[in-house]
Formats: C-alpha cells, structure tokens, sequence
C-alpha cells in the first residue's frame, strides 16, 4: 500500500527545501521499494537548486544513499524485504549498448542527460498535496522511503554501516574509479587533482591505492590541505598563491606536465587548466566534476594533437551493480576508509543547514 512519510521536496530553483508529507506508491512489476537509513549531499544536487543542471519541478533530489528494502514488485529476484542496499544513479540494465560493452558503464537506463525525473514506465511514486513530484536520477533520496527500478539498486553486505557505505552510491565511487577505472593510474606516476571536496579527495584515494609516486592537490581553500595530505596527497597548491597560470606551475613542479589529472570541481577553466597541466604526448585528463549547462569550451587544438588524451568519467567508470557490491566489500576489508570523507552528521530535517556548510567549503 501507499507509505506517508516525510521528504525534503524542492518546489522550485534556489528556495530552500522544505519538509513536507509525502505519499510513497508501492514498488510496480520490477521496481523496489527502501527505506533510506542515510543520504549524502552532493553538489550535482546543489546544482539543480541553483539551476546549472536542469531539472522539472517540484522534486525530490539526492541521489547518494544507502537504506533497507521495504517492499519489491513484481518479478524482482534480485533483492528482497530486509536487504541492504545502495540505490543506483547510474542503473545498469544488463541489456543495452553500453552494459553489453566491457569500456562502458553509462547504461542507457539513466536519467542523465535525459532530465525526465520519472520511473522508466513514464510516471512518478510520489504525490504531496495533491501535485505529482519528480523523481531524480532514478533514486530520489532525500525522503524516508523511495521507490526504484530493479536495475537501479546494489544488495550489499548486511554487515556494512549504512551511515558510512551510503558514499558509494555517488561521492566515494566518483572519485575513486576516475583514478583506477577511468585514468588507470599506474605505480609511480604523478597526478594533480583539482577541487578537494568529496569526489575530489577520493581521487586522491585512487591515486594512492594505485601506487602513483606524485599526487598533487590543488584547490583555492586551503583548509582542505590537511585532509588531502592525511589521504595521501604529496603536495598542496592554492592557485591564489601564484601570479602565472596553476597549469604553468604544475609543468614546472613535474618537469614537463603529470601524468594523470583529474578536474573535480565541474567549471570549464579548471577543465582546460587541468588537460594543459598534464605531459604534452602521454598525459591524460579526465572530467569528473558536472559540467555547468549551456557552457561551452574554448581551447588550442594543439593541446590535443601532441597526444594527450581528455576524457570524462561518470561513476567513475564502474559498471554499477556489479561494483558497488565489491566496493563494500573491500571497504570491509579496509582496502580505504571512507571516515575522513565524512565532515558533519546531521538530522535530515537540517538538510538545508547541510546545503549552507557545502556552499561555504565546509
């Protein structure tokens, strides 16, 4: 049956949420239902308040979130009532292009880019007062209980703390396979990551798990540098402190450019900053942060004729439902740690007051 519970429903661009009751639809043929224990914030969700990343409204956002399934549909083998799960903002459906590929994990399932904010039958699960409410990304987490396709949830180890695993539905596993999944990091190699928030500083991670010798950090506020370096960043620059171009600086620092860099921060200077910082021949870029809509890029071809490589990473490149599962596992087996990564616990009826400390960089 229906579920009442609270949700923070944003009703249009840059208002605050606000906290209102909501009426949950039961789980369709192939669909789940969970209760979600613990949601993060993350900036792609800031980004449709702001309207950078363009959304229907009202709505509810989040989209990094681990919970309890409550309920299945029909036809659904994959998880049952009890489970731990982590919903998934990138599915993977197991039938279309991009999951029948071993390079790809972009399933053509995701909302992404398509910004419809509804089930994949075309509807919505949700209703407040009266007015249907967008779904986002296919998760929708900032609410007591969501509704998602079979294709969009992980089952995960019931042993696992869900107020810490819930950064692998989005932050933890950005960050962290755009250095092992997308870039391969390699032992020994240098790389600067620009933007030290979540995302970014689970790059850091990835660099240093893949053995890489150099891992430069670079961000405007330096209160971020103690975290960086506790996570295995070598060195931290604050482009403020220079009167050149950083990507001058960091060709200088490395002898020639790194190896790997990685823009974390979803702006189009860092984007063309970061690909002139790495070598000239081998180096290799890759975009992680969201780019900002109907912005585009202007750059010197001549950055990529000599042979370096730009690339972008969604997810960083896992394919979903077949990684989430082993990256709990591994954090388990504290392969990395995700505590550093965690800067404030709230109640989730202080979402806004959450929002303010990520727009003030704490």
């Amino acid at each position: 049956q229906v579920i009442k519970c609270k949700a923070a429903v944003l009703w249009e661009t840059n208002k605050p949420f606000s906290i209102e009751e909501v009426e949950v639809a039961p789980p369709k043929e192939h669909e789940v239902r969970i209760k979600i224990m613990a949601t993060g914030i993350c900036r792609s969700d800031d980004h449709v308040i702001t309207g950078t990343l363009v959304m229907p409204f009202p709505i509810i956002l989040g989209h990094e979130a681990a919970g309890i399934v409550e309920s299945v549909g029909q036809g659904v083998t994959s998880v049952k009532p009890g489970d731990k799960v982590i919903p998934l903002f990138v599915p993977q459906c197991g039938e279309c292009k991009s999951c029948l590929n071993t390079k790809s994990n972009l399933c053509s399932k995701t909302d992404l880019g398509t910004s419809a904010g509804l089930m994949p039958d075309g509807t919505t699960r949700f209703t407040c007062k009266g007015k249907a409410i967008y779904h986002f990304l296919g998760t929708s987490t900032f609410t007591e209980y969501t509704v998602v396709h079979e294709s969009a949830v992980a089952k995960i180890d019931s042993a696992a703390p869900l107020e810490k695993v819930c950064l692998i539905g989005c932050g933890f596993s950005t960050g962290y396979g755009a250095a092992l999944q997308t870039a391969k990091v390699e032992p020994g190699s240098t790389c600067a990551i620009f933007g030290l928030g979540g995302v970014g500083l689970s790059v850091v991670i990835g660099c240093k798990v893949a053995g890489a010798s150099r891992i430069i950090a670079v961000d405007i506020n330096s209160d971020k540098f103690a975290k960086a370096k506790e996570l295995g960043a070598t060195d931290c620059i604050n482009p403020k402190d220079f009167n050149k171009p950083i990507h001058e600086v960091l060709v200088e620092m490395t002898n020639g450019g790194v190896d790997y860099s990685f823009e974390v921060i979803g702006r189009t200077d860092t984007m063309t900053a970061a690909l002139a910082c790495c070598q000239y021949n081998y180096g290799v870029s890759v975009i992680v942060g969201v780019p900002p809509a109907a912005q585009n890029i202007t750059f010197d071809p001549m950055l990529l004729f000599t042979g370096r490589s730009w690339k972008g990473s969604v997810f960083g490149g896992w394919k979903s439902k077949d990684a989430v599962p082993k990256l709990v596992a591994d954090y388990m087996k504290k392969i990395f740690v995700l505590d550093p990564l965690i800067t404030h616990t709230l109640p989730w009826t202080k979402i806004n007051e959450g929002f303010d400390l990520l727009r003030t960089g704490k």
